[in-house]
């Protein structure tokens, strides 16, 4: 294992252990985290609270790295990382595993700029075999 996709485990690792602090102490000060179409959040800080949020609407996920490629960018090193993440949402139930790819642009050893590029829908749909009637129907009382 390279020394770089070392990194990247240990990254996601903390990311799967819904550990915000951990993760977003490896951001530059002025560092920006980007997730999906969502405005960026700038600054560890608020990377932390942003990434805790969340964490607090799952009740967990697992991510499995595919494959890791790394090349530069003007301010050095940049990190491609393609993974599949599986979500335990808050009633237990399981998403199936949804592809992502996260860009990773580096200062030193500190994450300069972290975007990721994901359509995390099914996270917030209903589980499987629960349709929108059946969920409603569960909710009110009502038999469907």
């Amino acid at each position: 294992m390279t020394s770089t996709q070392h990194y990247v485990a240990n990254l996601f690792d903390a990311v799967d252990g819904l550990d915000a602090t951990a993760f977003a102490e490896r951001f530059t000060e002025d560092g920006t985290f980007r997730f999906g179409n969502a405005p960026a959040v700038v600054g560890r800080q608020q990377i932390k609270e942003s990434v805790a949020g969340f964490f607090s609407t799952i009740g967990g996920l697992k991510h499995e790295i595919v494959g890791v490629w790394s090349g530069a960018w003007g301010g050095g090193a940049v990190t491609s990382v393609e993974t599949t993440v599986t979500y335990r949402r808050k009633d237990a139930t399981v998403t199936d595993a949804i592809p992502v790819t996260s860009t990773l642009r580096m200062r030193g050893d500190l994450i300069a700029d972290f975007r990721v590029f994901a359509d995390i829908s099914p996270v917030f749909a209903p589980a499987a075999g629960v349709g929108a009637g059946e969920a409603e129907a569960t909710i009110s009382g009502r038999a469907g």
